[in-house]
């Protein structure tokens, strides 16, 4: 159980100070927002132009998965992540909850049985209940797991939502302005990601690459993500505006940024067997992002008089970001510390 403690007078340590925040990728978006919006004065830095090419959000999948996500994870990042859907539906009321759905084909059944067991708050569906909120898989499965509160958005085009949001709250956004905490004035939050594995409060931060493709297709029409388990590759079929689906992602030890022929074929052959109708789809963009992760891949708020960081989100970050920056923001106003996430020095 994670406790809160609050200190001694229970208001604000850091009250009156201007704050900026490091990095514009989704951590940073949703600390620059939230802040913005409780009335402080917050000016986001981001190292590389408005496009964020460059930055590991522009590779992510964008997957609010609490649920699924408790195969592999510690009940932190469901409790965080459980928080987190609430306030993604609060800030951005279109965000699309429907739900994901998992599937397996009959060779694979022990995987998917397990699955089942290691996750909650879900609906076992037969061939024609898959078939009924996915028609383009009709007579693919037998049966799937519908996890029916959880959601998706394309990250390519939330975060330019969320930092349209952060301008309007009065915050500023200067873009091409790479900064290091030590050389900013007040509070600073930074927020970027493997840049800061130099830093002590960072110093077994690691990347683990994750490789995607996108495809296009009007042959294939899905409502939600679609994991398909396997024991080797496992695969999220992510939809797209514009016909497009995200094929992803590997987890890779390893920081190079390249697309290797394996990941390619293996996400390739996952999707076919998912429908054979992606053989024919147009492959528009292989790409890679490096996810900064600790040890123990759970993220952590480390505070350090006037530098708060928050890193380490792994594979989690658009499910985590808000919930992270609705914790710094309670310490920012009342100094309460979420024992199980935040470290102070």
């Amino acid at each position: 159980m994670f406790q809160t403690t609050q200190s001694p007078r229970g208001d604000s340590p850091v009250a009156g100070q201007s704050i900026s925040v490091i990095g514009a990728g989704i951590a940073g978006a949703w600390q620059a927002l939230m802040l913005a919006k409780a009335g402080h004065a917050v000016t986001l830095h981001e190292r590389s132009d408005q496009a964020m090419r460059d930055a590991t959000s522009h590779w992510a999948g964008g997957m609010l998965a609490p649920w699924c996500e408790a195969e592999v994870s510690e009940p932190v990042v469901s409790r965080l992540g459980l928080r987190a859907l609430d306030l993604w539906r609060e800030e951005l009321p279109d965000t699309p909850f429907n739900g994901s759905l998992v599937v397996a084909h009959a060779r694979d059944r022990a995987d998917f049985e397990r699955f089942a067991k290691m996750t909650s708050s879900h609906t076992r569906l037969d061939a024609a209940g898959v078939a009924e909120i996915e028609p383009s898989l009709e007579g693919r499965f037998r049966d799937g797991l519908f996890y029916p509160g959880e959601g998706h958005v394309e990250p390519r085009r939330v975060l330019p939502q969320l930092h349209a949001r952060i301008t309007a709250a009065g915050g500023i956004i200067k873009y091409n302005s790479e900064q290091q905490p030590k050389d900013l004035d007040g509070l600073v939050i930074d927020c970027r990601g493997l840049a800061a594995r130099d830093d002590a409060s960072t110093p077994k931060l690691r990347g683990v690459k994750g490789e995607i493709i996108i495809v296009e297709t009007d042959e294939v029409q899905l409502s939600r993500p679609v994991r398909l388990m396997h024991p080797r590759w496992p695969l999220y079929v992510i939809p797209r505006a514009d016909n497009r689906f995200m094929l992803g992602a590997t987890s890779i030890e390893g920081e190079d940024t390249g697309v290797s022929v394996r990941s390619a074929l293996e996400l390739l052959g996952a999707a076919y067997a998912v429908h054979p109708a992606f053989a024919e789809a147009r492959i528009l963009e292989f790409g890679s992002g490096l996810r900064p992760a600790f040890p123990d891949n759970l993220p952590r708020i480390a505070i350090d008089k006037n530098t708060i960081a928050v890193n380490g989100l792994y594979r989690h970050g658009f499910l985590l970001a808000p919930a992270l920056a609705e914790l710094t923001l309670n310490y920012v106003q009342r100094g309460e510390i979420d024992n199980e996430v935040m470290q102070c020095k």
